[in-house]
């Protein structure tokens, strides 16, 4: 494309069209959890699953399906992905039960996977040069606004309850967006193939069977009682892995790339920065489904009020991202992000102090302080984290770098959010602030976890922030 060209807005809107509604949809749903629950009698089980399942079939295929959109046709990756998207939101929406609810969530999540890979590979088709950095700049505000505002549109679309709707809002306002996306589309985006070797169905199983005996067992393990089941799935989740890791190994032997290649990973910029990324994303979904559920549950605030406290997290969560750069450079990559997730941690520990003081009652902006500082610390961080690793890879070593990263984040997320929903449900009887209080010293431990992990990053590496990696990878928390 000459670069003298008039900037091609129509293919950018239309891919951050379907970035926008992928990377929403998972922060949407933690302020519908209680109406949810109310509505469909759903139980604490169907909750974690909600917001775990989206990120466990999300980071489950989106390897899978970044390898089949180069060899099938980008657009049409996308245009899949999207229409999927679309019909399981509408499902969401109408779903008359919880069982109808978690399975059109789940098929969300890999209509998710399908839509994200694609986004940026169509980015680099369409754009060059200068309009490529332009279009790469909408991208991560796009998918910071998205993330970080993604509570308070769902609280603003329930408490609008636009015919009777409810929650069922937060799922169906995707179905006009996306079918205005797939319209645009075949006019607007090329339909992209690169030579790409096909997905080895063996390493796919292991790794997609891996992933979901993990999450499985902790979020069903509780309300079950601890069967023998559960502990024998962890147990296979250990043993799948193993397998997962040798057939990668003969598939490099054979002159094959792998799905999950562990070589970057031997390295000690992307192995900490990787762990540390693991680590930060157990806490951060997490995190959203506990609060949701203290402050409507507990608290008793609407779905507005709701979204609109979280405000408090996520307007200094950006400003967290946007000044990553000036702190890392500043204290280089080991301490910035050390210093950062401690910032995260002390956010956690104000939090707690105020919930101790006020419990379920008192002015929300007890809270506030321990919001705004947790806000800035985990920005700080998650842009430190990535960046770190991004910043040290080789080119040709990115794109399965970025790949990977993005799905331990989506896996964390599902562990994470099955973890702290075994330590917040198994206290709730005793009272939602008992319940939060517990939370949060889970949460805490895992901002001193990214702290160590940071510390065995190397030295100040210059590219140790870069914005438009920071905003991809929070999305993926996304």
């Amino acid at each position: 494309m000459n670069q003298t060209d008039t900037f091609r807005r129509g293919p950018l809107a239309v891919l951050l069209t379907g970035i926008f509604l992928i990377v929403l949809d998972f922060f949407v749903v933690n302020v519908a959890l209680p109406s949810v629950q109310q509505d469909l009698h759903a139980d604490a089980t169907a909750l974690q699953w909600l917001v775990a399942g989206y990120a466990l079939t999300f980071g489950g295929l989106l390897l899978v399906a970044s390898r089949v959109a180069d060899r099938w046709g980008r657009r049409r990756m996308f245009m899949l992905g999207t229409g999927l998207f679309v019909l399981s939101s509408a499902v969401c929406g109408f779903a008359p039960d919880v069982h109808t609810l978690l399975g059109a969530r789940l098929v969300q999540g890999a209509s998710a996977a399908a839509v994200g890979p694609t986004v940026l590979s169509l980015i680099g088709d369409v754009y060059a040069g200068p309009q490529r950095v332009r279009a790469l700049g909408a991208y991560a505000t796009v998918m910071g606004v998205a993330a970080a505002s993604g509570q308070l549109i769902g609280g603003v679309l329930i408490h609008l309850d636009l015919a009777g709707s409810g929650w069922r809002s937060i799922f169906l306002v995707n179905v006009p967006f996306g079918v205005a996306a797939l319209v645009a589309a075949p006019r607007l985006l090329p339909d992209t193939r690169v030579p790409s070797p096909r997905p080895d169905v063996v390493e796919t199983v292991l790794v997609v069977g891996t992933l979901t005996a993990l999450v499985l067992p902790l979020v069903q393990g509780q309300g079950q009682g601890w069967p023998l089941w559960t502990w024998l799935t962890l147990g296979g989740a250990a043993v799948l892995a193993v397998l997962a890791g040798l057939r990668g190994a003969a598939l490099r032997r054979a002159g094959v790339a792998p799905l999950v290649d562990v070589e970057p990973m031997r390295t000690r910029a992307v192995g900490a920065g990787q762990l540390g990324q693991f680590l930060l994303f157990t806490g951060m979904a997490a995190y959203f489904l506990v609060l949701a559920l203290y402050l409507q549950d507990g608290r008793g605030l609407g779905p507005l009020a709701s979204g609109t406290v979280f405000t408090a997290v996520a307007l200094p969560y950006m400003a967290g991202t946007r000044n990553a750069a000036r702190v890392l450079g500043r204290l280089g990559a080991r301490g910035g992000i050390s210093a950062a997730a401690l910032t995260f941690g002390a956010g956690h520990a104000l939090l707690l102090l105020a919930v101790v003081e006020i419990g379920v009652g008192g002015s929300v902006l007890w809270l506030v302080p321990g919001l705004a500082v947790g806000g800035v610390g985990m920005g700080v961080a998650l842009s430190g984290l990535v960046g770190a690793v991004m910043g040290s890879v080789r080119p040709h070593q990115a794109g399965t770098v970025s790949g990977t990263s993005s799905t331990l984040q989506q896996v964390a997320n599902a562990v994470g959010v099955a973890l702290v929903g075994i330590i917040f449900f198994g206290r709730v009887d005793r009272g939602m602030a008992d319940a939060f209080e517990a939370s949060l010293v889970y949460l805490l431990a895992t901002t001193v976890a990214v702290a160590v992990a940071a510390r065995f990053l190397p030295g100040r590496p210059s590219a140790a922030a870069q914005p438009v990696a920071v905003a991809t990878s929070s999305s993926a928390a996304a």
